[in-house]
């Protein structure tokens, strides 16, 4: 999977558009993903990343970085042996397409605010 653009609220992955928050797999796009309070990721909204046992997390806050994440679900997913990276969407963007082209890696990207 490759993210070849993204600006606010719009990312192109592998050729695709998608308008609302995604998860990349490394074989696939959840093309909707949602949080149980939109700018808050809480351990909860990570379950089905959990099940894919991802050894590399990259986490995209928002164009301006207002989904936080608090540090209950950090050192949750520490504790999993996740690698976790969160950086404003576009940085986050950038970041996976260096680490997915060198090993599996999975991406959560809020594409707004």
């Amino acid at each position: 999977m490759k993210i070849s653009h993204y600006s606010f609220g719009n990312i192109v992955i592998d050729g695709h558009t998608y308008t609302s928050d995604v998860i990349i797999y490394p074989d696939r796009v959840n093309p909707s993903w949602w949080r149980k309070e939109g700018h808050l990721l809480q351990i909860e909204d990570l379950a089905d990343i959990m099940i894919a046992k991802p050894s590399v997390l990259i986490i995209g806050t928002g164009a301006s970085g207002l989904m936080k994440v608090p540090g209950k679900t950090l050192e949750y997913l520490k504790s999993n042996g996740v690698e976790v990276h969160i950086h404003d969407t576009k940085k986050a963007a950038e970041l996976y397409n260096m680490i997915a082209s060198q090993k599996p890696a999975i991406a959560a990207l809020h594409l707004t605010c």
